[in-house]
């Protein structure tokens, strides 16, 4: 089979993957030992709404990184791509988890949010791989910070979904550095203004719906 249609086909089966199946996680979900958490229910339907939009994320980067994989013709780049997709994919795995112990539902959305990222991915390797990296390098240092201000706003009390969230913020700084090391070029201003304003539209949907 055609090297090309073969990787299309993968990458059509992990967008069904990513959308449909439950995940499962190469590594263990991080925990805090000996933390129990307690939650009131409205603590309960705070944490499960900031955990919707977190799960909508690893939807997302899942998306960028296979289009951005399917899009490079640098073999070394696309295995970096590729890797990086399998470490989104345990914070997908346990986003999921997650929310099915606060009871809550993934968001609704989550072909359209596939769709468009993986549009986006697309757009930003054809920019060529330097731009396509530093597209990386924005988009995990928006998520990083994002992250932080779920720190931020999850119950204190929550100590499972406080872990997870830590956890995914380091690995996204990593992610970034990496692209860095990798020769990221710096995006535009306007760039990572729109960028920044299409992530708060998603957030704010993803938190309902």
């Amino acid at each position: 089979m055609n090297p090309a249609i073969n990787f299309a086909l993968n990458a059509a089966d992990g967008a069904l993957r990513t959308v449909f199946a439950k995940p499962r996680a190469s590594k263990p979900c991080p925990t805090l030992a000996a933390q129990a958490t307690e939650l009131s229910a409205e603590e309960k339907a705070l944490s499960g709404a900031l955990m919707r939009v977190n799960h909508v994320g690893e939807v997302c980067a899942q998306a960028l990184y296979a289009a951005q994989a399917l899009g490079t013709r640098d073999a070394a780049l696309r295995k970096h791509f590729l890797q990086a997709c399998r470490d989104e994919g345990d914070h997908l795995a346990w986003t999921r988890e997650r929310l099915d112990e606060l009871g809550a539902r993934p968001s609704l959305l989550n072909p359209l949010w596939y769709a468009g990222a993986f549009g986006l991915g697309l757009i930003a390797s054809r920019l060529g791989d330097r731009l396509s990296l530093g597209f990386v390098v924005e988009t995990e240092r928006q998520v990083e910070a994002h992250l932080a201000s779920h720190l931020d706003r999850l119950p204190l009390g929550d100590h499972e979904s406080r872990a997870i969230v830590a956890q995914m913020k380091d690995d996204e700084a990593a992610h970034a550095h990496a692209a860095e090391d990798a020769g990221a070029q710096l995006l535009p201003t306007p760039v990572k203004a729109l960028m920044r304003s299409a992530a708060k539209v998603m957030t704010m949907v993803a938190h309902r719906i």
